[in-house]
């Protein structure tokens, strides 16, 4: 028996390593998915090379005297209408939007798994309860909603000190409106996963030799619908930005003092023909940070599938 172990371990350890080897061999292989996953590094190297730059309070200074001015070698991306060097916004502000997309998904993801999780496995009761709310929330106008609650809560929280930085509460506030109105999609995925995971036969072989429900789950359940949940919280960090975008651009998002890419646009709706610089630089950034997310996804999702041979 203990001569047969090792080679048992030795070999499930060369087939995961097999596995892994070829799903990043698929990722290289998708040419969109590695420009995506370069440009989202160079942006993020944008926004963290360029803080060691310029500080928040270069940022947030504001000069009359140099309000509207084009880009030149002092300020490449220009000022705005109170003097505000746009380039050093666009840097702070990147931080905050990536920020919220990525800290919204972690909320959504960890609603969406939970739920789906708990639908799927246990069914009966709990099931249709769950899932009717589910359906209730996907009735609503996502746009519609978040531009509501936005509105209701998003002055109601104050500023923060957060690792030295001044961050307005109503960044807690849109994190919090954009994972709680985004997980419903996710949650059916993972419920119709778990569906046809719990009727395998290793699922009825662990719950037949006693495991706990809980064992069950976090062992044979969650490991098996890992890369769905990977592709979907990727994908959704795009869709988070740009819903960030909309309803600060609307003018009921993250407020002042803090900057984002999308209340930067807002600040240029009055000069879209006299200071084009305004708003190039920060659509520009949105435009390709969602595009570089979704071609990563797209790749993560064809090395994720082990059914996948698509090359490009």
């Amino acid at each position: 028996m203990s001569a047969v172990k090792p080679v048992t371990l030795s070999s499930e350890r060369g087939e995961h390593k097999a596995s892994e080897n070829r799903a990043l061999r698929r990722f290289l292989a998708h040419r969109g998915a590695v420009i995506g996953a370069i440009l989202l590094a160079l942006i993020l190297l944008y926004v963290t090379v360029g803080s060691l730059i310029f500080s928040e309070a270069d940022a947030n200074f504001a000069d009359s005297g140099r309000r509207l001015q084009p880009p030149s070698a002092e300020h490449p991306f220009g000022t705005d209408n109170i003097g505000r060097d746009v380039f050093a916004r666009t840097i702070y502000g990147g931080q905050i939007s990536l920020m919220i997309g990525l800290l919204a998904v972690t909320v959504s993801v960890s609603i969406g798994v939970t739920i789906g999780v708990v639908t799927g496995y246990y069914g009966g009761i709990v099931d249709s309860i769950l899932m009717r709310i589910t359906e209730a929330m996907l009735s609503i106008p996502t746009l519609l909603f978040l531009l509501l609650i936005a509105n209701v809560f998003g002055s109601k929280f104050p500023s923060v000190q957060l690792f030295g930085r001044t961050f307005s509460g109503s960044v807690i506030v849109i994190i919090l409106i954009i994972g709680f109105t985004s997980w419903m999609y996710l949650a059916r995925i993972v419920r119709s996963l778990v569906l046809s995971l719990k009727e395998t036969e290793y699922i009825i072989a662990a719950r037949a030799l006693g495991a706990h429900d809980v064992r069950i789950i976090a062992s044979h359940l969650l490991p098996n619908i890992l890369a769905p949940v990977i592709v979907t919280a990727t994908l959704g960090i795009a869709g988070a930005i740009l819903q960030e975008s909309y309803i600060s651009f609307l003018g009921v998002g993250v407020g002042p003092p803090t900057a984002t890419w999308g209340n930067i646009l807002d600040g240029a709706r009055q000069f879209f023909d006299r200071a084009p610089w305004l708003w190039v630089a920060p659509g520009t950034l949105i435009v390709l940070t969602v595009m570089s997310i979704n071609f990563l996804g797209d790749g993560l999702r064809d090395a994720l599938d082990p059914r996948s041979d698509k090359s490009a």
